[in-house]
């Protein structure tokens, strides 16, 4: 039997597995992700999630590990988890009215056997015009300071999300249909990793 582990300390993600009645342990990464430059985002998440999965690989003896980074890019621009209210008010303003994307790099690591799958999933998010009150609102509620553009479409920040073309998973930070497509990849059935 497989031991899945997911290299990152995101409560959104754990509790994504966990919808799926998966049992796993989590083991966060340590690698700094502003160090990375990359020419595209598709292969900025592929490299910082597979970054963050050899990081744990080279701690575990066996297991399938998942890993994930998530980015949201807007008219070229990445953005990033705003560190404080202008950041974030300014991150709202600019996606308010207009569409922008989320990309989410995937890597699966099999150990010992050092099998490594990617993928690279995009969103492409409309949100509509946001007013200040609202954006005052929003900050107010602290929700946007941990999350990569300073909003989650799980939480508070759904009324403000018109519609989706892609993956909504995505959005939350994994893409479950090809983090699944993954996992079959790399020898995992379902019935084994079951809670």
């Amino acid at each position: 039997m497989s031991q899945l582990i997911l290299a990152s300390a995101s409560p959104r993600r754990a509790e994504l597995l966990r919808q799926l009645g998966l049992n796993f342990t989590v083991m966060a990464s340590c690698i700094a992700e502003e160090e990375f430059v990359e020419a595209t985002p598709e292969k900025l998440v592929r490299k910082l999630a597979l970054q963050k999965g050899e990081s744990v690989a080279a701690r575990v003896a066996q297991g399938i590990i998942i890993a994930a980074d998530t980015i949201v890019e807007h008219k070229g621009q990445i953005l990033g988890k705003p560190a404080t209210e202008q950041q974030a008010r300014a991150m709202i303003k600019a996606l308010s009215g207009d569409a922008h994307h989320v990309f989410t790099g995937l890597a699966v690591i099999r150990m010992p056997q050092k099998l490594i799958l990617t993928d690279v999933v995009k969103t492409t998010v409309f949100m509509r015009k946001i007013t200040e009150q609202e954006i005052d609102w929003y900050i107010s509620s602290g929700e946007p300071f941990d999350k990569a553009g300073g909003y989650g479409i799980q939480g508070k920040a759904a009324v403000f999300v018109e519609k989706l073309e892609g993956c909504y998973f995505n959005v939350v930070g994994l893409p479950l249909a090809a983090l699944w497509k993954l996992l079959a990849d790399a020898g995992f059935s379902p019935g084994e990793g079951a809670g």
